[in-house]
């Protein structure tokens, strides 16, 4: 099966204050690296492909020295819908695609393996839960390009994950990570987890 690693890196990063992608954690990795790292891991053989908004040559050099295949999403400024679209529309048609989002770099990569082998395994759809809350990153069956390739706006993948109920499968983990994007500088301190 051809899956395709998606990362989407082109938000406004507006609330953070500044370009939380290039953002060091406290490793010193550029946020938008741990993630795309993180999706290398999983898929080994592939090449993440990553998307940005123009003019972030900064951005665009980090995640190619991760291995990244960027592609710039020249209206990416009117939201995450026209994000994906740009970036399935980048990939070509495929079996599947696993779409993570670069500000969520805590996501552990058990996690992106079991979005992955759920799509092996035949799922149409596919997303992992902490505490009953959908996270990141979702999978998302070549079967629905068309709608994936026609999206617009800010709304994403979400009306088609909600829209699908019946054929989401909803795989529930003990990864707070999957659910801790990150807007603003304060969303980098250590999270409480009871």
């Amino acid at each position: 099966m051809k899956l395709v690693p998606i990362l989407l890196a082109a938000g406004s990063a507006s609330r953070f204050g500044s370009d939380k992608l290039l953002h060091l954690l406290p490793h010193q990795v550029p946020m938008a690296a741990q993630a795309a790292r993180h999706l290398k891991v999983v898929f080994e053989v592939e090449k993440v492909l990553a998307v940005i908004r123009p003019g972030s040559p900064g951005l665009q050099k980090v995640l190619e020295e991760e291995g990244c295949r960027t592609v710039v999403c020249e209206r990416a400024a009117q939201g995450m819908g026209e994000s994906l679209a740009c970036a399935v529309r980048a990939a070509g048609r495929a079996d599947a695609y696993v779409v993570a989002l670069a500000d969520m770099p805590f996501i552990r990569p058990s996690t992106i393996e079991a979005v992955r082998d759920a799509l092996l395994e035949g799922a149409p759809l596919v997303a992992p839960y902490f505490r009953a809350r959908r996270g990141h990153p979702v999978g998302i069956s070549g079967e629905f390009y068309d709608e994936l390739a026609g999206l617009a706006g800010d709304e994403g993948a979400r009306r088609l994950l909600t829209g699908q109920q019946s054929r989401l499968r909803k795989i529930p983990l003990g990864d707070p990570g999957a659910i801790r994007d990150i807007d603003t500088p304060g969303d980098l301190a250590p999270p409480i987890v009871v």
